[in-house]
């Protein structure tokens, strides 16, 4: 499967949550979920289609990929490495989508999005400790300073950015923000409570890969 290019709100929909894909206007009345609670397409408002435990499973995999922003070649190697390490297979799971470098950059409010931040660090915006890392899947570690490269944030339309998303989301425990450098430190590694999609039974994910 390819890299998805459609509305970014019709997947929201397709869950029937919010999975703020978009930013800010996830918290407007501008929201999809908000304005069209039922799934897209023309029946989407009137068909009730029968649940089985597989849709089930099927559905929190495809709910998470997509909070995540993860393609399933990519998912099923985060499960295969979450299934060798000691605890639970779906707490080591999430934990691992928590500390990808996109997933970083967003909660400490350094981009709108989990897609926007994937952009910027493509386009080598950030550094860890000191090196720049363009790999929006790197995973990193307790200790680990991941900063804006000054180059970049010296620009006008950066700096205008960064005003505008301040606060927009609340600032994880387990990462300790520097605003005045521009940086922020993994001060710990996350729990599951750390997760912020909380909605999510992990089990029906383990239950899905282990048939």
């Amino acid at each position: 499967m390819g890299k998805y290019t459609g509305s970014m709100c019709r997947l929201c929909r397709v869950e029937g949550k919010k999975l703020f894909l978009k930013g800010r206007r996830c918290l407007s009345d501008r929201c999809a979920v908000e304005k069209k609670n039922y799934p897209p397409g023309m029946k989407g408002a009137r068909v009730n289609f029968r649940k089985s435990h597989y849709k089930n499973q099927l559905r929190e995999k495809q709910k998470v990929k997509r909070f995540y922003g993860v393609g399933e070649k990519q998912f099923r190697n985060v499960f295969a490495e979450a299934a060798q390490k000691k605890g639970i297979t779906g707490e080591n799971l999430l934990k691992t989508l928590e500390m990808r470098l996109d997933n970083v950059v967003y909660r400490v409010n350094f981009a709108y999005s989990r897609n926007h931040a994937r952009q910027m660090i493509r386009h080598g915006f950030f550094a860890v400790n000191g090196k720049r890392v363009n790999i929006p899947s790197f995973i990193v570690a307790l200790n680990d300073v991941i900063s804006f490269r000054e180059k970049k944030r010296a620009a006008e339309n950066v700096k205008a950015m960064l005003e505008d998303v301040k606060g927009l989301v609340e600032v994880p425990g387990w990462l300790l923000l520097d605003g005045a450098n521009f940086s922020a430190k993994v001060n710990a590694l996350p729990t599951r409570d750390d997760v912020s999609l909380k909605e999510i039974e992990e089990r029906l994910i383990v239950e899905l890969y282990s048939k």
